[in-house]
């Protein structure tokens, strides 16, 4: 998660596409100023002598020209960031930290689809809905081992964001890896404008209210509270949410979404700091409409990651809803945007998530109540009188199961 001016952003992954600000960061942006005393020389428990060194040998010896003195700097500062081996960790020379904040702003092309480290592994977490990732062929769980004739073994997640994103129109080739298949395969996308979907909703003829919940955008609070008004307007009592697929987005709009199910002050979720501070407590603001009649199942699924893994733990964990399908991804880091300069910046992982019940939710992800593997087989049978070919969802089936008992 990153921290942006205090909106905290939970995506797990860099959306590839025009998104504002939601990445599963944990999402800060602070604008940090200088401080002079952090600028003097700190007592550290190490020898530099080995840094000047090869300082000066690379001055003396280099054949290829001077590289300026404040470009090693960078490339210094990068690699004391990389020594951490956390991948989203990462320092932004001036055109990275440029590059950065327009895409957190959505000022550039994409596929269409999320991408995160996995296994230390670039992995497609979900292409979006309609995305040109998803016309292209792109499944979650692809492994991506090069884009374009640029390996992504040694990438950092930032660096393999802004290859695979670009100007709209233009291509680039994936060359992914799929469980199962023999071998690689390259995919070319064709990069455009993305626009994110937010909530769909759906009263099925047995009585069954589904919601389903792409990001938890900036207005996702709103729209969702205009859906379940329409849930309870409609008489029916047996709800699903269906989080498969979504990357998370802003930590106050999965806390807001959650307290329509939680009394006032119940736990949310926790900011970890380690050693560091305290433990920080987000808590339901109580909206708590719904008794104990409601019948509540959320699907997740590997794609479901950082915001959607608060929700659905949090009402998991509390008794409110039964959760089916796989286990979630796992984004459970917060990083803060730092300016370190003004046109340079630092992602630093601060914190980590944690349930109520206080499980890691990068170290373990959320495991469902219920597990579902997605069924291989095609298609069902087109309803009668249309063309509609309707793929076959065991996942949801078993929802609508537990919810009919």
């Amino acid at each position: 998660m990153i921290k942006f001016s205090s909106k905290k952003i939970i995506f797990v992954i860099l959306l590839t596409g025009a998104l504002a600000g939601s990445f599963a960061l944990g999402a800060y942006l602070v604008g940090a100023q200088r401080d002079p005393e952090i600028t003097k020389t700190a007592s550290v428990d190490a020898d530099f002598e080995p840094f000047w060194k090869v300082w000066n040998l690379i001055n003396e010896k280099y054949p290829n020209g001077q590289v300026a003195d404040q470009d090693k700097v960078w490339g210094a500062i990068s690699g004391l960031a990389s020594s951490l081996n956390d991948p989203y960790t990462v320092f932004f020379p001036p055109q990275e930290a440029k590059l950065f904040r327009d895409q957190i702003n959505g000022s550039f092309g994409g596929t269409g689809m999320e991408v995160g480290i996995k296994n230390k592994v670039l992995t497609v977490i979900s292409p979006l809905k309609d995305s040109p990732a998803e016309k292209a062929g792109i499944l979650a769980g692809d492994k991506i081992i090069k884009i374009d004739d640029t390996l992504t073994a040694d990438l950092s997640i930032d660096k393999a964001i802004s290859l695979i994103r670009g100007e709209v129109g233009t291509k680039v080739k994936l060359t992914i890896f799929r469980e199962n298949d023999g071998a690689p395969k390259e995919i070319s996308v064709v990069r455009d404008t993305i626009s994110v979907p937010v909530i769909d909703n759906e009263l099925r003829k047995d009585g069954i209210f589904v919601i389903k919940l792409y990001s938890f955008s900036e207005n996702s609070p709103n729209l969702f509270r205009v859906v379940l008004r329409k849930f309870i307007d409609s008489g029916a009592h047996k709800l699903i949410l269906d989080l498969r697929g979504n990357p998370g987005g802003y930590l106050d709009a999965a806390v807001d979404m959650t307290s329509w199910f939680l009394p006032l002050g119940k736990p949310v979720v926790s900011e970890d700091f380690g050693d560091k501070s305290e433990k920080l407590v987000y808590r339901s603001k109580g909206y708590n409409i719904f008794n104990k009649n409601l019948k509540f199942v959320i699907l997740v699924d590997g794609g479901s990651a950082s915001a959607s893994e608060i929700m659905a733990g949090a009402l998991s964990e509390h008794g409110i809803a039964k959760l089916v399908g796989e286990k979630t991804y796992g984004k459970g880091s917060v990083q803060e945007l730092i300016d370190i300069t003004p046109e340079t910046s630092l992602k630093i992982t601060v914190a980590k998530w944690l349930t109520p019940n206080g499980v890691s939710i990068s170290e373990k992800g959320i495991e469902p109540d219920v597990k579902v593997v997605p069924e291989k087989s095609p298609s069902v049978a087109a309803p009668e009188g249309t063309n509609k070919v309707e793929t076959k969802d065991a996942q949801l089936d078993k929802a609508i199961e537990i919810l009919n008992k």
